[in-house]
């Protein structure tokens, strides 16, 4: 599975990646919205994880461009962010987001529902 992980925070960045790829997946990291946009468009991911709070373009205006793409509009778009008020949830579903994961990260069980949201696999 390949997914790609944006998010502004070096350490949070550093972990998703490391557990992505411990358990044999193809992870690609970027440090802000912009970036990680652009190589969301030039990529063939299966999954697109996104903080939410970030300075620049932060992970709403994110997905609204994302969700605008439509190569990219089928693409799993998922939060991974420490706002877990239940408004904040409703908010970010209807950002477009297709999941959400809070952190901080659960290691055992991140990778599981990573793969639970990523597209299948083509022939």
């Amino acid at each position: 599975m390949r997914v790609l992980v944006v998010d502004d925070n070096s350490t949070n960045l550093d972990l998703m990646l490391y557990l992505l790829r411990a358990f044999g997946h193809d992870a690609t990291g970027c440090a802000d919205g912009a970036t990680g946009l652009e190589t969301a468009l030039r990529g063939d991911f299966d999954a697109v994880l996104v903080d939410i709070l970030m300075p620049t373009m932060d992970g709403y205006e994110f997905a609204r461009r994302f969700r605008a793409a439509p190569a990219l509009r089928a693409l799993p778009l998922i939060a991974v962010t420490a706002l877990a008020m239940p408004s904040d949830r409703e908010r970010i579903a209807s950002a477009g987001f297709d999941g959400y994961i809070a952190k901080p990260l659960e290691p055992r069980t991140f990778v599981a529902q990573i793969e639970g949201f990523a597209r299948p696999a083509g022939p």
